[in-house]
């Protein structure tokens, strides 16, 4: 068992157009998440590019953690980090995502965080307490 599901998501190949438009990025994780049924707390975006190469950073905090992505528009890489606890499934938010934007090739590395572990009784025990005991 686990505290939650953190998805750290590569995307490459993925269109110029989607690498620089950070205010289109945030509303599409903002809906994907309220979609998979996470509660949005706020939303904040950055647009790089003055004095540095093109892309922007993005977050959409939710109750449940976290949805966020940085872009690198000069190589066509974004990179996503969705992170929840609680019902709501990181892989649905990506899913919803993925509906409205094409991300080009994705791969995805799922991470529990917190892991824990069940006693007899059903009481959680967190593993590095275990190792101690």
């Amino acid at each position: 068992m686990h505290r939650g599901k953190h998805l750290l998501i590569d995307c490459r190949n993925v269109a110029r157009e989607v690498c620089v438009d950070d205010k289109r990025m945030l509303n599409v994780m903002a809906r994907a998440a309220e979609k998979a049924g996470a509660t949005v707390i706020s939303q904040t975006r950055y647009k790089f590019g003055h004095d540095s190469p093109p892309g922007y950073t993005a977050i959409v905090m939710l109750d449940e953690s976290h949805c966020s992505v940085h872009t690198y528009a000069d190589l066509g890489l974004v990179a996503l980090d969705i992170f929840t606890c609680g019902d709501t499934d990181p892989s649905d938010v990506l899913r919803y995502m993925t509906d409205e934007l094409e991300l080009g090739d994705v791969s995805v590395r799922e991470v529990p965080r917190f892991r824990t572990s069940v006693d007899r009784h059903g009481t959680e025990q967190r593993l590095a307490a275990l190792a101690g005991a």
